[in-house]
């Protein structure tokens, strides 16, 4: 099979491999399954515990006593060293239309204030990238204005404004020490979640930093994300307490969550738009019985499962949760293997110079 450039920009050159053209999307992996089921189900069974009932006139200390040197022994042990996604394409936006000072502000506080000296691993949409989901659903993040290719091959390309932006933010990346990542055909979020299983099984805790939702799918105990919070003008880490708290579900269900009611930021419709009615809250119901939107559809097939609204939708729209689950899930088979030198250590030496300059660049363009 041909074989497509892959491009690694860091501060000490160019790094170059190769990747096979896009294959049918994998199932979750079982990292993420071993890692947080276990304390998943302890959380979300947590307001059943028999901590301080009585039995025969006695109460139930030593379970309670136990629990507490276990948790003592966990805070005694050093806590996993983290490695930091970025999701570029995302903070390069102000809504749907592409922003230098979107980038430069939300970089510079993220540089400041959330990885600091920790490694951080940068990922760019490769040229492309939404082809494949657009051949199941055209309307798949069609919304979005689009900057030039990344490095453009034509010089009349590259001098255009929008032609440099995307060189001029990888540039700065690359300045504060940061590795660009770009694989062709391939969408960041692929990337990201390929990269993140690689990292988690070398004993890291991964960060992903981003504000889309998919990668809400990849929490367990050792991946949280760090959203942009434009309203309060900071980053907000988001962790799988955070999750269980908001849904009262297992973050495993949260793909199957969104087959049900969409992503409208993605342009992928929900059920609701077929059957009102069907939201959030039917779904969240559904799913902490059956546990995925594969065995609802399989349980649907054979016996009543809710109301009659539900079962009709269930029954004669499978085919519309299917499609959403293929548009929807995170592939972890991106053939992209990850380098040693992107766990180093960031020097934050050139940050605040180059940070700086750049916003003196944009002084006196349009945001």
């Amino acid at each position: 099979m041909m074989a497509d450039v892959l491009e690694v920009r860091t501060g000490m050159g160019m790094f170059m491999g190769a990747h096979n053209r896009p294959t049918p999307r994998s199932t979750p992996s079982s990292w993420c399954t071993k890692l947080g089921t276990k304390r998943n189900a302890a959380i979300i069974a947590s307001s059943c515990s028999t901590e301080g009932r009585t039995l025969g006139g006695q109460v139930l200390q030593r379970k309670h006593e136990a629990k507490k040197d276990d948790d003592n022994n966990i805070m005694k042990k050093k806590k996993k060293e983290r490695v930091f996604f970025l999701d570029v394409n995302p903070i390069s936006y102000k809504g749907s239309t592409p922003s230098l000072h979107s980038f430069a502000h939300w970089i510079s506080l993220f540089f400041s204030q959330v990885s600091l000296t920790d490694p951080v691993i940068a990922v760019f949409d490769g040229e492309g990238a939404h082809e494949h989901r657009r051949r199941i659903l055209p309307s798949y993040k069609a919304h979005r204005r689009k900057f030039s290719p990344w490095i453009s091959a034509s010089r009349e390309a590259a001098k255009s404004p929008v032609g440099r932006s995307h060189r001029l933010i990888s540039d700065i990346l690359t300045r504060c020490n940061v590795p660009v990542v770009k694989v062709p055909a391939q969408e960041a979020d692929d990337v990201v979640a390929t990269l993140v299983e690689q990292v988690v099984e070398k004993g890291y805790r991964a960060v992903v930093a981003s504000p889309d939702k998919d990668f809400k799918q990849l929490i367990c105990e050792d991946v949280q994300l760090v959203m942009p919070l434009p309203e309060l003008k900071r980053w907000s880490f988001y962790t799988l307490d955070h999750y269980i708290t908001q849904y009262k579900c297992d973050p495993l269900s949260d793909l199957s969550l969104r087959c049900i009611v969409g992503d409208e930021a993605d342009g992928v419709p929900g059920i609701q738009h077929l059957v009102p009615g069907f939201g959030m809250k039917t779904a969240l119901k559904l799913l902490k019985k059956h546990g995925s939107i594969e065995n609802l559809l399989n349980a649907a097939a054979t016996r009543t499962v809710g109301k009659p609204y539900v079962q009709d939708a269930l029954t004669k729209h499978a085919s519309h949760f299917r499609r959403n689950y293929e548009l929807l899930s995170l592939r972890r088979d991106v053939n992209i293997r990850l380098q040693e030198d992107w766990l180093h250590k960031r020097c934050m030496d050139n940050d605040l110079e180059t940070i700086s300059n750049f916003l003196d660049l944009l002084g006196g363009t349009q945001r």
